[in-house]
């Protein structure tokens, strides 16, 4: 198993390399970067987008020629303004050495500096990363609590009337989008038309800091039920079903009657010989899963309930075209995504140690 791992690790290496390339070249071609952005601020636009819109009925009144400048919104600063942004922003090298310079400053967790923000990336993780970690590690573990006690309960009870009813709701649930449901919750228990049971913004209140240690473990809770409810609720049926069905797949194999027929107990039938081989593909999603909630689905609920988290920082980096956190949080999220990768194989072999993946590979 070790050299299986130390092969996984290295291969971390070349998958991180190919992943920072096709993104940094995709960036090579798109519109109004990081320049064009500080031409924008700097001439009070607000953003590049608007120069846009605007550079056919503003071209004729220019004092520059259009051939003189390649960025539009730049005309009528001086060339010398223009050659300090690109210096500024490392756009007076070539994109190859750029890639690697970068690549470099990464194999030393050095992500640099915000181009609009003036506060180093991992310093800006670090400060988004709480509401992240809160929405996605509680929204996994209630996920993979409900969901699998759930679907071991639908697999031994198929067909009857709690089997049908638990499919309709969880299937219910699944159909709304999370958005939408994160919008119900707020309009009926924050404040909205009905109930103002939970606040409406935030991980903690203004008086955090004075509370007893109780009263914050009850206030952090308060604050991330609702959130952390509207991403979780349609993770339940892939889960639940999932579990189900593999279960079910189990339960009828020939093993199973041969237990049976030995005198074991159903309880342990289910947990001494089924489990073990059923839970295999449940935990072979659950990188997905947890990278999934961690990082994809939070954009819109953190939005939602003013939560200011990895997924608005993100999203806020690219529309700015703010490289250097685009391009750090990718290493970094992509760095955990093959981590977790790995740890996911350890966890096959923890519940089933007659899997020998160095075995399987030769």
């Amino acid at each position: 198993m070790g050299a299986y791992i130390v092969r996984r690790l290295l291969l971390i290496i070349p998958t991180l390399l190919g992943i920072m390339l096709i993104n940094f070249a995709l960036v090579q071609f798109v519109p109004g970067g990081p320049v064009e952005q500080a031409i924008a601020r700097a001439q009070g636009g607000g953003d590049v987008f608007g120069g846009f819109a605007g550079a056919g009925t503003d071209a004729g009144n220019s004092e520059l020629p259009s051939n003189d400048s390649q960025y539009i919104g730049a005309r009528g600063l001086p060339p010398e303004f223009i050659a300090q942004l690109e210096k500024e922003f490392g756009f007076d090298k070539p994109p190859v050495e750029r890639f690697l310079n970068m690549i470099w400053n990464y194999m030393r967790f050095d992500f640099g500096e915000s181009y609009f923000r003036s506060i180093s990336v991992i310093d800006l993780i670090k400060e988004k990363l709480p509401v992240s970690i809160t929405l996605g590690l509680w929204s996994t573990l209630i996920a993979y609590l409900v969901s699998i006690p759930l679907g071991i309960r639908k697999a031994v009870r198929d067909g009857t009337s709690f089997d049908t009813w638990t499919s309709g709701l969880i299937i219910a649930a699944y159909a709304i989008p999370g958005f939408l449901f994160a919008i119900l919750l707020l309009v009926l228990f924050a404040g909205g038309s009905y109930f103002q049971i939970f606040p409406l913004r935030g991980l903690t209140s203004d008086n955090f800091d004075q509370l007893s240690p109780l009263a914050k473990v009850g206030d952090y809770f308060w604050h991330i039920a609702l959130p952390v409810l509207a991403s979780t609720i349609s993770a339940f049926a892939t889960l639940t079903l999932l579990t189900k069905n593999s279960f079910l797949d189990e339960i009828k194999k020939q093993y199973v009657i041969t237990a049976r027929a030995k005198g074991l107990s159903e309880r342990g039938v289910l947990y001494g010989h089924v489990f073990r081989n059923a839970m295999l593909i449940v935990i072979a999603g659950f990188p997905a899963v947890f990278i999934g909630v961690f990082f994809g689905g939070s954009l819109i609920i953190e939005t939602i309930f003013s939560l200011d988290g990895l997924g608005r920082l993100g999203f806020e980096a690219a529309v700015a075209r703010d490289y250097p956190i685009v391009f750090g949080t990718l290493f970094i999220f992509g760095l955990i995504g093959l981590v977790v990768g790995i740890l996911s194989d350890l966890m096959y072999v923890l519940v089933d140690p007659r899997i020998d993946f160095e075995r399987r590979e030769g």
